[in-house]
């Protein structure tokens, strides 16, 4: 039995924070706790061979030394294999890894978007605990018991992982609305949850599908919710849906120059580092 498009519209818009409902089923589907096992297996079981590996390359071809020397290299190699490594490449993957690209999953923010060095150090730093110290048991459990199978280092870092596959037919990209570039550009919209804005998107990028009764509703009753965190206010007369794809643009092209800034600021700050101790 279909729902009513009033209910559906109702739930879009009340549980936007967690998007839910149609939202999710036509977007962004969380993994499932097998998928998100079945990935940890196959990362985690190559760190530790590669860890393992490591180590004893290390013990039979260095010489002997110290025994506080020898503990701090032991340190380095740990510290390389299990946070060094997993940061680098599931920050220059964008949420990706061996695993993931097995069973097509991916880990993005609360709000859809990318994940970005913060995110990946947090949890790194946090599956040392949950993974490795607890034997995975404490990530487990985790992912069993929240919503969207976050373990402990994603509710840290605002993170969930995503089936890729379930999402695969790509939607059209959002345009700006040449009357409102103006506007939009000078527009205060930092305070947007994440949450509606996933809802706005999804709901403009699957707009053509709706019947237009339900479509002139979804699109008042977003472009209402999103209001009070945009100021000013848009030209009035601005029609709904070129309210929403003007802010949701906006919003876009801002965080891509905060990402491509921080990453310009990450490269600098790695090569002072390096600089001094390798004549770089």
């Amino acid at each position: 039995m279909v729902s009513e498009p009033v209910s559906s519209s109702e739930r879009m818009i009340e549980q936007d924070r967690v998007v839910t409902g149609e939202a999710v089923a036509l977007d962004i589907v969380p993994a499932t706790l097998g998928n998100r096992m079945v990935s940890g297996v196959i990362d985690y079981g190559l760190t530790a061979v590669g860890l393992a590996l490591s180590l004893l390359t290390w013990a039979t071809v260095l010489p002997r030394q110290s025994t506080a020397a020898e503990m701090t290299q032991a340190s380095l190699i740990v510290s390389l294999w299990l946070v060094v490594l997993p940061l680098a490449v599931e920050t220059l993957s964008r949420g990706r890894s061996a695993g993931r690209l097995v069973v097509g999953t991916r880990v993005v923010r609360d709000d859809g978007g990318a994940v970005r060095l913060r995110h990946c150090l947090v949890r790194a730093l946090v599956a040392v605990i949950e993974v490795w110290t607890t034997s995975g048991v404490l990530a487990v459990c985790s992912c069993a018991v929240t919503r969207r199978g976050k373990r402990l280092g994603d509710l840290l870092a605002g993170t969930y992982e995503v089936r890729e596959r379930d999402g695969a037919q790509s939607a059209p990209p959002l345009l700006m609305p040449p009357e409102l570039a103006a506007w939009a550009a000078q527009a205060d919209m930092g305070a947007l949850p994440g949450g509606l804005a996933m809802a706005a998107r999804t709901f403009l990028q699957r707009a053509s599908s709706t019947r237009p009764e339900a479509r002139a509703r979804l699109a008042a009753q977003l472009a209402d919710a999103v209001a009070p965190y945009v100021a000013p206010a848009p030209p009035a007369g601005t029609h709904p849906e070129r309210f929403l794809a003007a802010v949701l643009v906006e919003r876009r092209d801002r965080e891509l120059s905060r990402e491509m800034r921080d990453r310009e600021l990450d490269e600098a700050a790695a090569t002072r580092a390096l600089r001094p101790r390798y004549g770089v």
